[in-house]
Formats: C-alpha cells, structure tokens, sequence
C-alpha cells in the first residue's frame, strides 16, 4: 500500500552542503519545508542524554529518524502545494550503509511505501561552505562518502537524482523552482 506524492521533494547529500540553508530561504519565501530529522533527533537525545545519537547507537539513531521523518511525511499529507523536505525516509537507508549496517526489512519497506516525487535534488559536497558543529560531527571525508551513498540509495529506488548548482541560494532556489 504505498503512498506518494508528486508535491514532496527531497533535499538530500552530504552534510554541510547548503541544503539546510536552502531550505530556510524556500519557508522564507512561504514554502512549505520539512526538516532535517537527523539535527532534530540529535538535539532531542542530546537534551535527555538520550542513547539515539550516531555517536552512541547508530541503528537507535537511524529508527528514531525513521519515525521522525514518517511523522513528517504523513503531517504534510494534506498541505496544498509543493512540500520541501529537507532529506527523506531513503536517506535512512543511505546512513545505514554508510556505517556498514544492515538495512532491517521496515525501512526498506518504508522505503517503497512512504515515495516522494521522482525528482530528488542532490546537493554535492561543497568544501567552501563545509564546517562542523555540535551537531555536525562528521569530517570532510565522511561528508563526501555520504554524498555518494545517498546518490545511490536514491537511484537504486527509482528516483532522479538531480544536482544542484553550486552557487548562491538565490541561485539554487531558482534552479530549483525552474525544475517543479
């Protein structure tokens, strides 16, 4: 029994790759976002100190982003208009191979049931803008590894996998808006 959605639109790449940012200027302009499960769930774990942190429990890290970004899926259900999600149920998938985990059968089968509009943009690692936080812990070659894994997580499920430009937010918004 899947579910899809034309309107729904995957931001998805390595980290510190302007997604986020990006998509702070697109609910700036009245968009509908979603956010990034990942920096939610760590903010949420690390105020209770919580096991669900990559640096913890990987595997308890990617369930508790599964059922974020499930929420954040079915919360947009009856939103009119384009939705702009910032990563999406397969970039759980891709965080799993990228630590060398096994995939368990519900998240590939969220994978297939909960779809997205076949356009997946892919925003490239990007050295300039690149930096860590405490939330961002991950280091140059990581970021560029999960660009990678996200790339073919996204293409082993159907989707297009499309790059954005790197160039400034008003550019890659237009670039953006131009495709939907």
């Amino acid at each position: 029994m899947a579910r899809s959605s034309s309107r729904f639109l995957v931001f998805t790449g390595g980290p510190g790759s302007g997604k986020s940012t990006l998509l702070g200027s697109l609910a700036t302009a009245g968009h509908v976002i979603a956010p990034e499960a990942g920096r939610a769930v760590i903010r949420q774990q690390m105020a209770i100190d919580g096991p669900a942190l990559p640096w913890r429990d990987r595997a308890a890290f990617a369930e508790a982003m599964l059922a974020w970004d499930m929420r954040s899926y079915e919360d947009r259900a009856e939103r009119a208009g384009p939705v702009f999600f910032d990563r999406g149920i397969p970039d759980v998938a891709g965080y799993l191979s990228l630590c060398g985990l096994p995939i368990p059968s519900h998240i590939g089968r969220a994978c297939g049931v909960f779809r997205y509009d076949p356009l997946v943009f892919v925003a490239p690692p990007w050295r300039e803008i690149y930096a860590n936080d405490t939330e961002r812990r991950q280091d140059w070659d990581e970021a560029v590894r999960t660009h990678a894994v996200m790339v073919d997580t996204y293409r082993g499920l159907g989707y297009d996998a499309v790059e954005l430009p790197r160039t400034d937010v008003a550019g890659r918004m237009a670039f953006v808006l131009d495709r939907i």
